[in-house]
């Protein structure tokens, strides 16, 4: 399927951005600002109706602006995939969701275990000319979890982490030695915590209600143990990890007193996992698009997310956009593969804590821009002065409906069709460029 991508209007020289209410955390600004962009950087941020000379306006009244919005876990399928999911397909998805720059993981086919697949990556993602993509390396060659990838070949050709997500690595002596080589490069190991054999062939959490459906379950010890080992690794070597799309109360309580013992940690969650409960699955009659992995938890795990995204134990709200083509869901459960495709929800569902006063607007921004940025080293989180002027314009109270069949990404496969939000990107801009959003 061709990609017929939204063209960025051509803006030169200066620009200045009025009437808007700037939220930026990066420099602990939540106020109305104006925005002066030069040469696709921000040149300054200025005062309301500050006058400027020589440059063009655009009024933004009455809307929010942030920095580009920053998805720290997304699936892209290219190369190998593209019936799933192409980088351009991708990317489009991303600035239909308000996001500027994405990480994509490496499982591809082949493998992002080498430089030639990370520079495909790169060259694939500029010809696109959309969203920013920072390629993820395998901690593993073919992600295997046998023998350490050639990192210091991936961080040099452009990988910004390492991560075997999709598959954990069960070798605790090749994570440490991963850890250890990622702590040498300056770059984060992102951890998929799943121990396979709690894990074993479980398809939904372990919960009485696995046990009314009848269906194989996995329980909260299969990711908690693996949360606990990994943060045991990172603190012994001195190492950056970053915890993947975690969704048990226990290992936010890991993680938590982690931190206070002074790890160098982050975690994340998703959408779906504050959002939606094991319920789903049951309510849904068995919906292939409410299979993830890891699984819908239970109630409880879902408000002790909610809290830890206020409280600051989790660092980042991630995507964890899983594109899958008709094939793959439209089958039984137990042979669905897990994922759901969430670059274009993740904002508006996201957008629903801020509404229910869970969290502030401020802290959303953090979880959705800044703190990702922060984790993956990469120049974006911020509307500084000389920062890239990647912007995401958000009106808060435009309503719209969950539509699958108008998703950019080539793949439909989400439990939210039909829902109807409120608050949603309706701009962005890359480099200064502004992009119209439908």
């Amino acid at each position: 399927m061709k990609v017929i991508k939204p063209q960025p209007t051509e803006q030169t020289g200066k620009i200045v951005i009025r009437g808007a209410r700037l939220v930026d955390p990066g420099q602990k600004i939540d106020d109305p600002k104006d925005l002066l962009i030069e040469n696709g950087a921000v040149k300054a941020v200025l005062k309301p109706k500050e006058k400027v000379s020589g440059a063009k306006a655009i009024d933004l009244s009455g809307l929010i602006i942030t920095p580009g919005l920053v998805d720290i876990h997304t699936h892209l399928r290219e190369p190998g995939y593209e019936y799933k999911e192409t980088i351009a397909s991708g990317t489009y998805a991303a600035i239909a969701g308000g996001f500027t720059a994405i990480a994509c993981m490496p499982n591809t086919d082949p493998v992002n275990d080498s430089p030639s697949v990370t520079e495909y990556i790169l060259k694939r993602a500029a010809e696109a000319g959309l969203a920013k993509v920072y390629p993820i390396g395998a901690i593993s060659k073919g992600s295997r979890g046998e023998e350490l990838s050639e990192m210091a070949s991936l961080a040099e050709s452009g990988a910004v982490g390492f991560s075997d997500d999709g598959k954990p690595v069960m070798n605790a002596d090749l994570m440490r030695r991963a850890l250890e080589y990622a702590k040498a490069l300056d770059r984060p190991i992102i951890s998929h915590c799943e121990d396979l054999n709690l894990a074993a062939s479980g398809v939904m959490n372990e919960s009485p209600v696995s046990t009314e459906l009848g269906l194989p379950a996995v329980p909260a010890a299969s990711e908690e143990v693996m949360v606990g080992r990994d943060i045991i690794l990172a603190h012994y070597t001195g190492s950056k990890l970053h915890l993947a799309h975690l969704s048990t109360k226990g290992s936010l309580a890991l993680v938590r007193n982690a931190k206070e013992n002074g790890a160098k940690i982050s975690c994340e969650t998703c959408p779906h996992y504050f959002t939606l409960t094991e319920i789903a699955v049951k309510e849904s009659g068995y919906d292939p698009n409410t299979k993830v992995n890891p699984p819908l938890r239970g109630e409880d795990d879902r408000t002790a997310l909610i809290a830890a995204l206020k409280d600051g134990t989790i660092d980042a709200i991630a995507s964890d956009h899983a594109p899958h083509n008709s094939a793959a869901k439209e089958v039984e459960f137990l042979i669905a593969a897990s994922g759901i495709s969430g670059l274009e929800t993740s904002l508006g569902l996201s957008l629903r804590l801020v509404r229910e006063r869970k969290i502030s607007l401020y802290r959303l921004i953090e979880l959705m821009s800044t703190n990702p940025a922060k984790i993956l080293g990469i120049n974006a989180g911020s509307l500084k002065p000389g920062f890239p002027a990647d912007i995401t314009v958000i009106d808060l109270e435009k309503k719209w409906k969950v539509s699958a069949r108008n998703f950019k990404s080539l793949s439909k496969n989400t439990p939210f069709d039909g829902w109807a939000l409120i608050g949603k990107a309706v701009m962005v801009f890359l480099a200064g460029k502004e992009i119209k959003l439908e």
